[in-house]
């Protein structure tokens, strides 16, 4: 396995509990989850993260520890004279933590940003890639890994 997640069904309740819980409270979007696909290719996971109307300045990718941290902020915009009479759009900070397998190279990994949707590339180590394993055949063979 490459990652590592939370049942789905025990992490979307309590996603939607902590939604309801902000909304109750009053309390900002304070790490409040990111919408994020994953795909695995043959020499790499993609990790896919939207942040719609987010500066890429305020974008911060870390790995501690096995973990990759994203975060990012998204500030209230509004002049002088303007008072806002609808409020739907989530402000403040936003993070989302993603356990990294041991077979994943957490040295190498990359970062990019582009049209609202934050790429990060993760390599896989050399050692966890499928690779052909050689068969021999006739006594010799059996032989030889009796030994």
């Amino acid at each position: 396995m490459l990652l590592t997640s939370i049942d789905p069904f025990v992490q979307e309740f309590e996603r939607q509990f902590d939604r309801l819980a902000r909304q109750a409270s009053g309390r900002g979007a304070e790490g409040a989850p990111m919408p994020m696909d994953g795909i695995r290719r043959a020499d790499d996971v993609v990790l896919r993260f939207d942040l719609p109307g987010i500066d890429p300045g305020s974008v911060e990718v870390t790995v501690d520890r096995g973990v990759l941290t994203v975060s990012a902020r998204r500030e209230e915009e509004l002049g002088e004279d303007e008072r806002p009479f609808v409020r739907e759009r989530t402000m403040g900070v936003f993070t989302r933590r993603v356990y990294l397998s041991e077979h994943l190279d957490a040295e190498a990994v990359e970062a990019a940003y582009d049209n609202g949707v934050l790429a990060v590339r993760i390599p896989v180590l050399e050692r966890a890639k499928p690779r052909k394993i050689e068969i021999r055949t006739g006594e010799g063979g059996q032989r030889a890994l009796s030994r």
